[in-house]
């Protein structure tokens, strides 16, 4: 936790906003995202203050998965534009001082994808190993015990032409490509190349963790049997062809292109293996705790454990409280004032923070009724359009592809801009403070002793050219205010409004503060 630099790029010092595009702005009032209306938001998101956007797929695709199922990785989707559209965006974007990230699924095609259809037509095909096939089971079922993600299902479908099975660790129409296969390696390769061909600064690997397959395919095993195939660790193979991927993404510039990974598996040490030892993932997203409760003592220990094990390898942590496939943090965390006190927490950690579109909004989750939910995975009231404007749809109107988020025109961006209470402005500030806060954005990090129910740490950087050289955070969890938990010293932010001034050392009740302090360090 002692390190002032680490070795890496851009994104040490980013934050990134992800944006699904279905649901961010739609520039022709026809109820769905795209990509003129991203064009149509930089404006918003420069003013935020963010460094940089991630793009969910948009890639032409038959939505099974809502673009994660692609159909051809070189092309952008109708629904959301043209590939001219997207490369203006890409322009538009750098032109407001940002980089773009995108979505990149390495693990599975659509089955409408042309190299599962040409795979599909034959055994002799010479597309056929693109993709992961078996003869059935000893009882003539499937080859093994996987299971598929969002459902109880095996992870595999039986193609009736060939009598073969082919392994699917999600949907049925999300066919698993063979990793194994040169060829599979050098065309995904090519894609990566083409979208860097267009400026696209980065990728966000999906389900990168689960590409390497091997060969035996063994069955789970039985504290594993009932658990989805997506999250067991695939083999060496997986790391040898995430090596490749960095190399390309790296290529000639190391520093400029990122290589940031879906690796949704709940064992760190298993989790950090996919960083390699500076080979592989420039980062890695922390599922654990993004699945860490809001309780003081559970985030300490995941703090402890997550510094300690990215500095044991010399790598560079992310946090992240929502996305795209979890419940809001603000549904899951209860309130407002949690909501704010962890906007404190996210964006005040050493590392790279990720935010969610709409949690500056402090959106919490739709309620989708039954006819019309479509994700099979469960996940549309996360997914629910960014509101923008003080209608009760938040300017998407009857027409929008899901209802909108509950309170939409309250919580909209037209209603929270300039009003200094709002967690919009509030956002907005602890950005600003990142940004002229060296020690925010580069700064060692040292957990301090707190009361019960609270969490305080220190962050220290020397010859700061901007801002302070010390800080100080502290997160009270619980509903009550708490003595003696935080430092006396200027107040540069805190979750609650005003503060009470330099002396106090009370939290109040959800309340997280930051504090400018002396250049002392703890013990020192």
């Amino acid at each position: 936790m002692e390190h002032d630099d680490q070795p890496g790029g851009w994104w040490n010092e980013a934050v990134i906003y992800q944006i699904y595009p279905r649901s961010f702005a739609d520039s022709d009032d026809d109820g769905t995202g795209d990509l003129e209306g991203i064009v149509g938001a930089l404006p918003y998101l420069s003013d935020l203050g963010v460094d940089a956007i991630w793009l969910s797929p948009t890639q032409p695709s038959p939505m099974a998965d809502f673009g994660y199922d692609v159909a051809d990785y070189c092309g952008i989707d109708p629904v959301f534009g043209t590939l001219d559209g997207f490369e203006r965006l890409v322009a538009a974007t750098h032109e407001a001082g940002m980089r773009l990230v995108m979505d990149y699924v390495p693990n599975h095609t659509s089955d409408q994808h042309p190299w599962f259809t040409a795979a599909r037509s034959g055994p002799e095909d010479p597309k056929r190993d693109w993709y992961v096939w078996r003869d059935p089971g000893p009882d003539g079922g499937p080859p093994n015990n996987w299971r598929a993600a969002f459902s109880d299902s095996p992870a595999w479908t039986l193609d009736d032409r060939s009598g073969q099975y082919y392994l699917h660790l999600f949907l049925s129409e999300q066919p698993d490509l063979n990793w194994e296969n040169p060829a599979v390696r050098e065309a995904m390769a090519d894609v990566l190349r083409f979208w860097m061909d267009l400026g696209v600064d980065g990728f966000r690997a999906d389900v990168v963790h689960a590409i390497g397959k091997g060969q035996d395919l063994p069955d789970a095993s039985e504290d594993l049997a009932g658990l989805p195939a997506c999250i067991f660790d695939q083999g060496p193979g997986t790391h040898d062809a995430i090596r490749l991927l960095r190399r390309v993404v790296d290529g000639d510039e190391p520093g400029v292109h990122l290589l940031l990974g879906e690796t949704a598996v709940f064992d760190r040490g298993q989790q950090l293996s996919y960083l390699g030892r500076g080979d592989e993932l420039h980062l890695g997203f922390n599922f654990l705790a993004l699945h860490t409760a809001w309780e003081a003592d559970r985030w300490r220990a995941e703090l402890d454990a997550a510094y300690e094990g990215h500095d044991a390898i010399g790598a560079w942590p992310t946090w992240v409280l929502s996305n795209h496939d979890v419940p809001r943090h603000r549904s899951r965390y209860g309130s407002d004032a949690r909501a704010r006190a962890a906007a404190v927490l996210l964006l005040t950690l050493r590392g790279t923070p990720f935010l969610y579109q709409g949690e500056e909004l402090g959106l919490s989750d739709a309620v989708v009724p039954p006819d019309r939910v479509l994700d099979p995975g469960g996940r549309d009231g996360c997914r629910a359009p960014v509101p923008w404007t003080r209608d009760e749809t938040g300017g998407w109107g009857p027409q929008s592809w899901l209802p909108p988020p509950p309170n939409a025109a309250e919580l909209s961006v037209a209603a929270q801009s300039g009003d200094g209470s709002s967690m919009l402005e509030h956002y907005r500030s602890l950005l600003e403070l990142r940004r002229r806060c060296d020690v925010l954005r580069r700064g060692t990090i040292e957990l301090l002793d707190s009361p019960t129910g609270t969490l305080r740490y220190r962050r220290s950087i020397g010859g700061a050219v901007n801002g302070p050289t010390d800080v100080e955070v502290a997160i009270n969890f619980t509903d009550g205010p708490v003595d003696n938990a935080v430092s006396p010293g200027r107040t540069l932010a805190t979750s609650i409004g005003e503060s009470a001034g330099p002396a106090t050392t009370t939290l109040g009740a959800d309340e997280a503060r930051v504090v400018e302090v002396d250049g002392l360090r703890s013990g020192a």
